[in-house]
């Protein structure tokens, strides 16, 4: 039987006020479910950094590419994936599930529209599991221990943090969650990460002033980093090829043109 734990969540009435990342990285995908103030912030970020909505393309497309390739190549049953936003056309649990059914999932975010959603419109299949938490990212000991009720951590997980580490400000605890995360996993377990980056050659220094703007609209308040700093999140795991690139360079599927943008991903491997 699915398996579901979003009864538990609580009711929480989204801020209509004040942009959320969420809803506006839902905006910049071309999505519905978002506001007027979610709207004009995201037109203003545009603006200021006309990638913007190539990136947040760019980064659905990875998440299709890395999950897909863990499901078929690497054997990979299960996925936590924190700071999971809005549903999109392929979410992970569809694309892990359409390989192999019995894939157990749990997604973690905050944000009351996006738990609004998983209540109404989060579904798997009978055999796997796909599940959502209410928690923050700053709080990883929470998250494993909700996550631990689906996922046995006695064997691999695919820890998915995909554009969240940018919401923790400080360097030294973004570096810390990572590993409190990937410390109870089972060797074999991977790392599936992506973050905005201020590396020149990607077009990264359109990020400071975008980001700039960003923090006095919205919330929550984000940073860019370098590929240097980046690459530390992965120190001890072994990274699959190409490495860490610009995410629409990482494996795209035959015939496509990425269009190089300023967020950085990677896959890497915990032995």
């Amino acid at each position: 039987m699915s398996e579901s734990q979003t009864d538990d969540i609580p009711s929480r009435r989204p801020d209509t006020g004040t942009a959320h990342n969420a809803r506006v990285w839902n905006y910049w995908q071309g999505g519905t479910d978002n506001y007027e103030v979610d709207r004009q912030v995201g037109d203003q970020v545009a603006g200021l950094i006309p990638v913007i909505r190539d990136i947040a393309s760019a980064d659905r497309r990875f998440l299709v590419r890395a999950v897909r390739h863990l499901a078929e190549e690497q054997g990979i049953r299960q996925f936590l994936d924190i700071g999971t936003g809005l549903p999109a056309l392929e979410n992970t649990h569809e694309i892990a599930q359409r390989v192999a059914p019995a894939s157990r999932i749990v997604y973690v975010d905050n944000d009351p529209l996006v738990l609004e959603y998983a209540r109404t419109r989060l579904t798997g299949t009978d055999e796997g599991a796909a599940v959502y938490l209410d928690a923050d990212a700053h709080d990883p000991d929470t998250i494993l221990r909700n996550a631990g009720r689906t996922l046995d951590f006695t064997q691999p997980v695919a820890l998915m943090l995909l554009g969240i580490l940018n919401f923790v400000l400080d360097d030294t605890e973004a570096q810390a969650i990572t590993r409190r995360l990937l410390e109870p996993l089972a060797p074999g377990s991977f790392l599936v990460l992506t973050h905005p980056t201020t590396e020149p050659e990607l077009g990264g220094e359109l990020q400071l002033e975008a980001m700039e703007f960003w923090n006095a609209h919205a919330e929550p308040p984000v940073t860019a980093r370098g590929a240097e700093d980046v690459g530390r999140y992965f120190d001890g795991l072994t990274l699959l090829e190409p490495g860490l690139v610009s995410c629409s360079l990482w494996r795209p599927d035959p015939g496509d043109e990425p269009t190089v943008v300023p967020q950085l991903g990677a896959v890497a491997r915990k032995p």
